[in-house]
């Protein structure tokens, strides 16, 4: 019987998982590929980014799926794509996700599919300008290099080597066995579709920081109307210091359609095809105290018609 490789993907909010995933599906487009998309917020923004006609695809949203809350959902996805005709299949945690009891749901996937699985390794990608202050302050981004067995250190163009360097050390500090690879447009410098990361390795298990009681606010903010670039980026820059991401799709007037994604205070616009409703999903750092701050900086800057929702 032939199994279907599967292969975990983490890293921190706005760190390029979703552009490495691409580039991987790109190496060899003549795979067929499974994908379980997991996002905190209740609409998922990036499944659409990766989906075509070749790939399978399940989105899992609203919190993480190694927290209990979301746990026999992501056990129920992986029954479900036992069942796909793929030959690979990748799991894309969400920013805040800690994947230290991995072990263990793939040990309960076991009792449902069998041996369908052969788990081929965790890759993590790290970002180089943010990691070092990162690692100091978010414990789940430390777990995702500990339980992982490739760091990819994304965005090297926006650093030089020194910074890399500490980046790479930094790393080895939590994980000495990783194996550590450098892009900077989402780029491996090997084939990942034919490599067994965790050769060698035993799949390491323990509870993970995830929890329901800890799981961070999301909101999205559902737009109506055109919006004017330059008040959009005043909106965005104030409530980033509040927010540890907000992402989405807005209509700018005399620019059209955009992809919008903000991470540690960059603002980043990408034209895409028009899109039947625009909005922005914003990660709360500070709980649900976030919304008179939305609702007030919206209002004042933006004044565009729109709704917040859970």
């Amino acid at each position: 019987m032939k199994k279907i490789k599967l292969y975990l993907l983490t890293g921190f909010l706005g760190a390029g998982k979703t552009t490495v995933l691409k580039e991987i599906l790109k190496s060899d487009p003549n795979q067929k590929i499974g994908i379980i998309m997991n996002e905190f917020g209740k609409t998922g923004i990036d499944g659409g980014l990766v989906s075509d006609r070749s790939t399978e695809l399940i989105e899992i949203n609203r919190g993480s799926i190694f927290c209990d809350c979301l746990k026999l959902s992501f056990i129920e996805g992986l029954k479900d794509m036992a069942d796909k005709p793929i030959d690979h299949l990748f799991v894309e945690g969400s920013g805040l996700a800690d994947p230290s009891n991995i072990g263990e749901i793939l040990d309960a996937a076991q009792s449902l599919v069998g041996d369908t699985y052969d788990y081929r390794g965790s890759i993590c990608v790290v970002d180089a300008p943010h990691f070092m202050e990162q690692s100091e302050d978010i414990e789940a981004m430390n777990r995702q290099v500990r339980f992982s067995h490739l760091a990819v250190i994304s965005k090297t163009d926006l650093v030089g080597q020194k910074q890399i360097d500490l980046v790479s050390e930094r790393i080895r500090s939590f994980n000495s066995t990783i194996r550590i690879e450098e892009t900077d447009m989402g780029k491996i410098g090997f084939d990942v579709l034919k490599t067994d990361l965790t050769e060698g390795q035993e799949i390491q298990t323990m509870d993970t920081t995830n929890k329901k009681e800890n799981k961070p606010k999301t909101l999205t903010l559902n737009i109506f109307e055109t919006v004017n670039k330059s008040s959009l980026d005043t909106f965005l820059t104030e409530l980033s210091k509040d927010a540890y991401r907000m992402k989405g799709f807005v209509e700018l007037k005399d620019e059209g359609f955009m992809q919008v994604d903000v991470v540690n205070g960059r603002i980043d616009y990408k034209k895409i095809e028009a899109k039947k409703e625009t909005q922005i999903v914003i990660l709360s750092k500070i709980g649900p105290s976030i919304i008179k701050s939305i609702v007030g900086v919206w209002e004042s800057q933006v004044g565009a018609d729109y709704k917040l929702r859970n």
